[in-house]
């Protein structure tokens, strides 16, 4: 469901149809609409002083960001299945750790790309320090990562289940 070090991104078949449909429609309807707003912001004049032609072509620029984005994720993905329920970390799952093994201090996240994140729960990527440091691990294993000050955290894993959001 995310990506790897070959910088493949595992994607289910409901993400993928999901980001499918959003590039044709940027790629189609949306790209004609910006392209309407700024024929129609030309039209008004002074391009210098031209506030809705400016914004419409930074809107341009980011469509078309993210047209490229989505083009090269959708080329590298792999369609799978979400991971099972095997207690092991994997990209994909909601994880709940303790931090120093303090079963009163604990956070639960889900463990995938930023092309899953949510509102409903925190998303954390498996390449993060502490992604990178729970990935592979065991429930009820210690897990260590650097904090941005070099520092080393422990924490222990509770709980590895398959997002089902």
């Amino acid at each position: 469901m995310t990506q790897t070090s070959e910088n493949v991104t595992w994607l289910t078949q409901e993400a993928y149809d999901q980001l499918k449909a959003e590039l044709e429609h940027l790629s189609g309807p949306a790209r004609a609409e910006i392209t309407e707003k700024i024929a129609a912001a030309r039209e008004e004049g002074d391009l210098k002083e031209n506030a809705g032609y400016h914004a419409a072509k930074e809107e341009q620029g980011k469509q078309e960001l993210r047209v490229r984005q989505l083009t090269q994720l959708l080329q590298t993905a792999k369609v799978g299945e979400a991971p099972a329920a095997t207690g092991v970390v994997a990209p994909g799952m909601v994880v709940t750790i303790a931090f120093d093994g303090d079963p009163d201090d604990t956070l639960t996240f889900l463990l995938a790309s930023r092309e899953y994140a949510s509102s409903d729960i925190e998303t954390y990527s498996p390449q993060s320090p502490l992604g990178t440091g729970v990935h592979g691990k065991k429930v009820g294993a210690e897990a260590e990562y650097e904090l941005p000050n070099g520092k080393k955290a422990a924490v222990k894993i509770l709980d590895a289940q398959p997002y089902t959001g």
